[in-house]
């Protein structure tokens, strides 16, 4: 399960947190035929579309907006993608923040909360 935690402090953004891989496809391509040929899963659709989301919400704060973040990714434990805010973030900063909420709430509607659990938390 992708699992991403969104922290808030006194109402604003302050951090989010991405780890984990859904499993998607190992759970339905696995030992599936089509014309007689064995499904290879070649990614994950979910992890592909929170990755995708996710990294493109810290590619905006820091390239568009100049926000002053502290990002770090490591592929090594289960793609951990984490982005803390150093200062209050701005209004833009925020509004791309709840479109990465937006794009997360729709994925979890279509594919389900096994696949990817995320919660915001007031710090």
């Amino acid at each position: 399960m992708v699992r991403v935690i969104i922290t808030k402090q006194n109402g604003a953004y302050k951090s989010f947190i991405c780890s984990g891989h859904a499993g998607f496809n190992e759970d339905h391509t696995a030992g599936r035929s089509v014309i007689g040929k064995l499904i290879r899963p070649r990614g994950d659709i979910v992890c592909a579309g929170v990755s995708a989301i996710v990294i493109n919400t810290v590619n905006c704060l820091q390239d568009l907006l100049h926000e002053d973040i502290g990002c770090d990714y490591d592929s090594e434990e289960g793609g951990l993608i984490t982005c803390v805010f150093r200062g209050t973030p701005t209004h833009e900063a925020s509004l791309l923040i709840d479109s990465m909420i937006h794009g997360l709430e729709w994925i979890r509607g279509q594919y389900g909360e096994r696949y990817l659990k995320f919660e915001i938390e007031e710090v």
